[in-house]
């Protein structure tokens, strides 16, 4: 398959690791993943719930806004439809937050995205990876054990919660962390959407 390298961008080997905030510290014992918003049935899980749930495992590009590609990362994990299929939606739900630990709050950091790109096979909570240079191994905590979401190649990595807690499911766009102050709502590499 051929490397499409967004505008702006330069590609590396390596996965820089950039953060806000505190590095999460991973207690199974408090942990949950919160599924809620516009929904029938909000649930809370366990880390054993979460991790029962079935797999996939897909190779994804990453594009970070602050210029960097990486191409063919693959990645194990639990694509986001599983969890939706855990709750029945309302009709008008169009959007998502998704919601991660920032300093010692598991709702602290958020990130919106549509629902329905994020459908497929692309769109992982992920735990574990492996690239050119790195046999199959766990995330480390910097770049968000225990899960991760990785959006599709047509989003910005900032999309990408890290130690991530819950899916709000939206009827309408709400701005997250990042996006309040300033970055682009829709966040697509190739359309070089970085900033509103």
């Amino acid at each position: 398959m051929e490397k499409k390298l967004p505008p702006g961008q330069f590609e590396t080997e390596s996965w820089p690791i950039l953060h806000q905030g505190d590095i999460y510290q991973f207690n199974e014992e408090t942990w949950n993943f919160r599924l809620f918003g516009h929904v029938e049935n909000e649930k809370n899980l366990s880390f054993h719930e979460v991790m029962s749930l079935p797999k996939k495992i897909t190779t994804v590009d990453m594009h970070c806004v602050t210029t960097w590609s990486k191409f063919g990362t693959t990645f194990e994990g639990i694509p986001m439809r599983e969890f939706v299929n855990l709750v029945q939606l309302n009709n008008d739900v169009n959007y998502v937050m998704l919601y991660g630990y920032y300093n010692g709050d598991p709702y602290g950091y958020c990130a919106n995205l549509p629902l329905q790109p994020l459908l497929g096979d692309d769109a992982l909570f992920v735990y574990r990876f492996k690239d050119e240079n790195h046999d199959w191994q766990d995330i480390s905590p910097k770049h968000g054990f225990p899960l991760r979401f990785i959006p599709p190649d047509s989003f910005y990595l900032w999309k990408g919660t890290k130690w991530v807690t819950g899916i709000r499911f939206m009827r309408d766009d709400e701005a997250g962390f990042w996006e309040e102050l300033g970055y682009s709502m829709t966040a697509n590499p190739f359309k070089e959407e970085r900033y509103r």
